[in-house]
C-alpha cells in the first residue's frame, strides 16, 4: 500500500505504516505540498464557465449576467445563441423553447422552479449551486451551505469560490482562513480566475512575489483583466520580465477574442439599445 498523501514510500501494512510514521512525516508533508502546487499552478483548459453548448465559443468572463441558465436541463446558453433564438421564434411565429432541449419555456415562477427541484433531484453540480445562491441571497446562511457544499462535493468551482466568501466573511459560518485558501485553490483548479486573483493577492500581500506573479500569469491568459494590470505594475517594478509580460498580453488577448462573435456583437448592441430606451423612458417620466 502506498502512503495516500504523496505516493514516495510503499507500506506492507497499516501497521508498517504507523510504525514509519515518525521518519516519514517531514519528507511527505513536502512531497504533498510539491504535488499540491503541480496541480494548482497547471494551467487551465477553460475558464469554469466552460463554453456555450450551442455556439460551442467559450463564455466572456463577467457575462454571468448576460447568460441564461436554462431551468429544463440547466445548461448555460450565451446571450448571442439565446437572442438568436428569440429572434427565429418571432420571425417564424413559433412556440418558446429552450434554445438547447426545446422543452417548452416555463411561463410561470412555479414551474420554473419544479424543474429547477427536478434538477436538483437529479445531482446536477449547476442546478444545485444555483439554488444555493439564491438561499445566500435571501440570507439563509445555512441552506446555502448545505446546497454549495454539496456542489462543490460534484465539483461545481462557483460553489468553492462562493463557500471561500463564506469562510471569509464568517456569514454562517465561522471564519477560517485555511479553508478559504482552500476552496479558493480548488476553484483556481476548476479554472475559476475570481479565485486565482484572490489567491495572488493573498500571496502578494504575503511578499511572496513569485507565486503570485505564477497565478496572475495563469489568470491573464483565461481573460482577467485585472491580473493584467497587476503584472503592468510588477512589469514596471522590473519583477515581471518584457517577454513574459508580452506572452501574457498576447495570452489574454487571445483569450478575450475566442470569446466574440457576430450573434453576441448583435446580442450586446440589442441590450445597449434596450438600456437606452429605458433610460430614455425613465428620464421622460
Amino acid at each position: 500500500m502506498d502512503c495516500d498523501a504523496c505516493d514516495l514510500v510503499r507500506y506492507c501494512s497499516d501497521k508498517c505504516q504507523q510504525d514509519h510514521s515518525p521518519h516519514h512525516e517531514a519528507m511527505c508533508k513536502e512531497r504533498a505540498a510539491e504535488l499540491r502546487d503541480e496541480k494548482l499552478f497547471k494551467e487551465p483548459e477553460s475558464t469554469h464557465l466552460g463554453d456555450c453548448p450551442i455556439c460551442c465559443l467559450p463564455h466572456p468572463l463577467g457575462s454571468e449576467s448576460f447568460m441564461i441558465m436554462m431551468s429544463c436541463c440547466s445548461k448555460l446558453i450565451c446571450h448571442g445563441c439565446d437572442y438568436a433564438n428569440k429572434v427565429r421564434e418571432i420571425e417564424a411565429r413559433l412556440q418558446q423553447t429552450c434554445p438547447f432541449c426545446r422543452h417548452p419555456a416555463p411561463t410561470t415562477l412555479e414551474e420554473a422552479n419544479r424543474s429547477e427541484m427536478r434538477r436538483v433531484a437529479a445531482n446536477d453540480r449547476v442546478a444545485i449551486r444555483q439554488k444555493g445562491t439564491r438561499h445566500l441571497s435571501n440570507g439563509d446562511y445555512e441552506s446555502a451551505f448545505d446546497y454549495l457544499t454539496k456542489a462543490t462535493g460534484l465539483g461545481d468551482a462557483s460553489a468553492h469560490y462562493l463557500l471561500a466568501l463564506l469562510y471569509r466573511t464568517g456569514e454562517g459560518v465561522e471564519k477560517d482562513e485555511k479553508k478559504e485558501l482552500f476552496h479558493l485553490e480548488e476553484a483556481a483548479i476548476a479554472g475559476h480566475p475570481r479565485a486565482r486573483y484572490d489567491l495572488a493577492c493573498h500571496e502578494r500581500g504575503n511578499e511572496r512575489d513569485d507565486r503570485a506573479i505564477k497565478h496572475f500569469i495563469i489568470d491573464a491568459n483565461l481573460g482577467c483583466d485585472d491580473s493584467i494590470q497587476a503584472l503592468k505594475e510588477y512589469y514596471k517594478h522590473g519583477l515581471v520580465s518584457k517577454e513574459d509580460f508580452a506572452a501574457a498580453l498576447r495570452g489574454h488577448h487571445a483569450a478575450v477574442q475566442a470569446t466574440k462573435s457576430p450573434k453576441r456583437d448583435s446580442a450586446e448592441a440589442m441590450e445597449k439599445f434596450r438600456a437606452y430606451q429605458q433610460q430614455t423612458f425613465d428620464g421622460n417620466t
